[in-house]
């Protein structure tokens, strides 16, 4: 599944920097020390996290997009940031358990 495939099963764009670029899997967590640690490249990572430094670690982490859950809005010096680093931002309304299930379906 690539990153812009999801738009198609209800994710919404937020910065599509990278559409074609593949997901393998998945890390939800919101504390961003062990979303470094953690995450590996190439997933999606699940969050309710909206600041600069969710880009940064989206950034170090390579992962394939970040995914905001719960309505989650990505504040503008935020989303110029990914858009910056070529991060792609998706998000939904589901909550992070109901986006996490949806996206193992479709991986």
């Amino acid at each position: 599944m690539t990153v812009s495939g999801l738009l198609e099963h209800g994710f919404r764009e937020v910065v599509l920097a990278d559409g074609e670029r593949d997901i393998t899997g998945a890390y939800m967590g919101d504390l961003l020390s062990w979303v470094m640690g953690r995450a590996k490249a190439d997933c999606a990572w699940i969050t309710i996290m909206s600041n600069l430094n969710v880009i940064a670690v989206a950034s170090l982490a390579d992962t394939a997009c970040v995914i905001l859950t719960e309505g989650v809005e990505l504040p503008e010096d935020v989303r110029a940031a990914a858009e910056l680093r070529d991060v792609n931002v998706l998000s939904t309304d589901l909550p992070s358990y109901e986006a996490a299930v949806l996206l193992s379906q479709l991986i």
